[in-house]
C-alpha cells in the first residue's frame, strides 16, 4: 500500500495529524526510549473523539497498531515497525475536579513531570513512577511504583474511574458501579482492553518530601542487601527506597535513594539512619525538597530509541540468605535495581485488581544493554529466576504467554483473558 493512498484515506479530522516517513516530525515520534521503530504513519490525535477517529483509521490499513502515551517503557511496544502508532501525546490535559477530595483528572498523554508541576501549588501529589518523562497512560494501566510507594501504594489503587475508547471506537465510562470488570482489568492490565484516554485520580496531600542519597560498600555474601531488606521491612510506611547495585573498581556499591513522605527533617533524619549503618558508608545527604523535585521537567525529552536494553523482574517476600546472595551474584552480570514494596500495596485485595502481588516487599530488576543480548540476561537472572515470584508488567522487557503466567498468575491470569477477549474479541491491541 503506498504512502499517497494510505494519505488518501485520512479523515477530516487528522488532516495534518498523521506523521509518515519524510515528514520532519517523523524523527522525533518513530522509537520509544529503549527501542528504535520504523513505523508506517504516527498519527496525533487531540481529544477523545481524534483517537476514535485514528482507531478507525489505524484498523482500516490492516497493520499492527501500537498505542502510546509517553514511550518510556522498557519493552519498547509503543512503536511497531510497518505499522501504525496511536500517539496520545496531544491529550495531556490536567485538572483538579475537586480539591476536597482530592480527585484529579488526568489525559493519558500528559508525562509525570507535567502532573506533579501542576498539582504542586495545590499542595497533592500522586505517587507515579521515578522518571518524569514516564507517560501517564502506561503505568497507570500496568501498576504504578513511584517514589512514595510504601505510604501511597501504587497509582492504579488510587484510579476511581477512567475513560476508554474500546477496539470498536466505543467509549466507555468505568469505574466501581459502571463497567466494573472494565475498571477492574484497566487498573493493571488495561493495555490489553483499550485505549484508556483520561483518568481520575485520588491524589495524596504533599508538598515537600524529605531525600536521602547515601552508598555504601555491600558485601559480596549479601548480608548488605539483607540488612537493606530487614530495615525496610520494620520501618515506617513513609519511607520507600530504591537501590542500584554497581561494580566500582573492586567493590560493589549500594547506591540508595530514600523518600520519606513527611516534611520535616526531623522526621526524615531518623528513619534513614538506620540505612547508613548496613554497610561502609562511603557517602550521604539529605535533604528536603518539594515533590516535583523527584520526577522534574528537566526529564522531560523526545524517546530517540537512546538507551536500548533488555530487562525482566521479579518479586520477594522477606529476603533470606539465599535470595540476597543471588542478588549480588546476578549484579555481577547485570544492572540490578531494588525497589521497596509493601505497605500500603499490600493493603489491597490481591483480586480487588489486575495487579495481584500484594504479599511481596521487594521488587528485584535485572537489566543488560548492548552488546549484551537474552542470552546474558537469562545467565545474570538464572539464579533468582527460581527464587522470586510474580512480576510486575511495566518493568518487564519480554513478551509471550511465560512472561503472562509471571505478570498474571492463577484466576488473575484466566480473568485478564477472559476480559481481553471481551472487550478487544479481534485482539488488535495484543498483536
Amino acid at each position: 500500500m503506498s504512502e499517497r493512498s494510505e494519505l488518501a484515506r485520512v479523515p477530516e479530522s487528522l488532516t495534518g495529524r498523521i506523521v509518515t516517513p519524510g515528514d520532519r516530525r517523523y524523527a522525533a515520534l518513530r522509537s520509544t526510549y529503549t527501542r528504535r521503530a520504523t513505523p508506517a504513519a504516527v498519527l496525533l490525535p487531540q481529544d477523545t473523539a481524534g483517537v476514535v477517529a485514528a482507531l478507525r483509521y489505524a484498523r482500516e490499513q490492516g497493520r499492527p497498531i501500537a498505542v502510546r502515551s509517553g514511550g518510556h517503557g522498557l519493552a519498547g511496544t509503543s512503536s511497531v515497525d510497518d505499522g501504525v502508532v496511536i500517539d496520545l501525546s496531544g491529550l495531556n490535559r490536567i485538572e483538579v475536579l475537586d480539591r476536597a477530595s482530592r480527585l484529579v483528572r488526568v489525559e493519558a498523554g500528559a508525562r509525570w513531570a507535567e502532573v506533579a508541576q501542576t498539582l504542586s501549588p495545590y499542595g497533592l501529589a500522586i505517587s507515579s513512577g521515578d522518571h518524569g518523562n514516564v507517560g501517564v497512560g502506561g503505568l497507570a494501566t500496568g501498576g504504578g511504583v513511584g517514589w512514595l510507594v510504601r505510604s501511597y501504594g501504587l497509582t492504579i489503587d488510587h484510579v476511581r474511574a477512567v475513560e476508554v475508547v474500546l477496539a470498536d471506537g466505543t467509549v466507555v465510562r468505568a469505574d466501581a458501579t459502571r463497567e466494573p470488570e472494565l475498571f477492574w482489568a484497566v487498573r493493571g492490565a488495561g493495555a490489553g482492553v483499550g485505549i484508556v484516554v483520561a483518568f481520575e485520580i485520588e491524589a495524596t496531600e504533599l508538598r515537600q518530601v524529605g531525600v536521602a542519597q547515601i552508598a555504601v560498600e555491600a558485601r559480596p555474601d549479601g548480608s548488605t542487601v539483607r540488612q537493606w531488606a530487614e530495615v525496610l521491612r520494620g520501618a515506617p510506611r513513609e519511607l520507600s527506597t530504591a537501590v542500584t547495585l554497581m561494580p566500582y573498581g573492586p567493590v560493589t556499591v549500594m547506591s540508595i535513594t530514600a523518600v520519606v513522605a513527611a516534611e520535616s527533617l526531623r522526621r526524615v533524619r531518623p528513619l534513614v539512619a538506620p540505612l547508613r549503618e548496613i554497610g561502609r558508608l562511603l557517602d550521604d545527604r539529605i535533604d528536603l525538597v518539594p515533590y516535583p523535585a523527584l520526577v522534574p521537567t528537566a526529564h522531560l525529552h523526545p524517546n530517540l530509541g537512546q538507551q536500548p536494553s533488555l530487562t525482566t523482574n521479579g518479586l520477594l517476600t522477606g529476603m533470606d540468605d539465599g535470595q540476597a546472595r543471588a542478588v549480588m551474584r546476578a549484579a555481577g552480570r547485570a544492572l540490578i535495581q531494588l525497589r521497596s514494596v509493601g505497605g500500603a500495596v499490600n493493603d489491597v485485595p490481591p483480586e480487588e485488581t489486575a495487579y495481584p502481588h500484594r504479599h511481596q516487599d521487594t521488587l528485584v530488576v535485572a537489566s543488560v544493554f548492548p552488546p549484551q543480548g537474552p542470552a546474558a540476561l537469562d545467565a545474570a537472572w538464572s539464579g533468582l529466576a527460581r527464587r522470586v515470584e510474580g512480576a510486575y508488567v511495566n518493568f518487564e522487557g519480554r513478551t509471550g504467554p511465560a512472561v503472562l503466567a509471571r505478570v498474571y498468575p492463577g484466576e488473575t491470569g484466566r480473568r485478564v483473558a477472559r476480559a481481553w477477549r471481551r472487550y478487544d474479541p479481534d485482539g488488535i491491541f495484543r498483536a
